[in-house]
C-alpha cells in the first residue's frame, strides 16, 4: 500500500478536504501528513511486537495478549504488517524526494530558518503599538483569545468556589442559630 496518493489509498476526493486535491505540490503534502500517521501506527506495532516476544509470565493482567501458539501467530501477523507499514513510508518518502527534485524547488526554500529565529504568532496578529506608540506585546490574535478564554474559565471556578462556600457558611449559620 503506497500512501503517496490518496487515490492510490482508496480514498477519493469526497474523503479529503478540496485543498488537498488543488494541486500535485498540496497531494505530497497531504500524503507527507499520512506518513506522519504512519509513522505513529508504525510504532505502535514496534510496541506491540516487543510485548508479544515477552514471555507469557511477564504480561499483566491489563495487557490482553494470545497465549501460546496464537501468540506466534498475532507476532507474525503484526510483524508482517509493520514490515508493510515500513515499505509504504519507504515510497512514500522517496515519491516526495522525486517530487522536489523534479520541481526543483530551490534549496534556500527548504533550508532551516537561522539561529534564534521566532517565528511569527499564530492568527491574525494584533497592531503592534498602541495609538500613543507603546508596543502592545507580540502575541497574535488566537494567543491573546486562547489567553482571554483561560482567565474567564479561572474566573467562573473561582466565583464557583465562592458561591459553594457561601452556601456553606449560610447553612452553618442557619444551623447554629436554630440548634440554640
Amino acid at each position: 500500500m503506497s500512501v503517496s496518493d490518496p487515490q492510490e489509498q482508496g480514498l477519493n476526493e469526497q474523503d479529503v478536504d478540496p485543498i488537498w486535491m488543488s494541486s500535485r505540490t498540496a497531494r505530497q503534502i497531504y500524503a507527507l501528513g499520512e506518513v506522519e500517521k504512519d509513522i505513529s501506527r508504525l510504532l505502535s506495532l514496534a510496541a506491540s511486537s516487543m510485548a508479544l516476544l515477552s514471555l507469557p509470565q511477564t504480561d499483566g493482567s491489563e495487557d490482553d495478549l494470545p497465549k501460546g501458539a496464537e501468540r506466534s501467530e498475532k507476532f507474525v501477523d503484526v510483524a508482517n504488517e509493520y514490515f508493510e507499514r515500513l515499505d509504504a513510508i519507504h515510497i512514500a518518502i522517496r515519491s516526495s524526494l522525486a517530487h522536489i527534485r523534479q520541481s526543483r524547488i530551490a534549496p534556500s526554500a527548504i533550508n532551516a530558518p537561522p539561529p534564534n529565529f521566532i517565528p511569527p504568532p499564530l492568527g491574525v496578529g494584533l497592531p503592534s503599538t498602541d495609538a500613543d506608540g507603546a508596543s502592545r506585546g507580540e502575541r497574535g490574535l488566537q494567543e491573546e483569545r486562547v489567553e482571554r478564554d483561560a482567565w474567564k474559565g479561572i474566573l467562573d471556578a473561582l466565583t464557583k468556589i465562592k458561591e459553594a462556600r457561601d452556601r456553606e457558611r449560610a447553612e452553618g449559620a442557619g444551623s447554629s442559630s436554630t440548634g440554640s
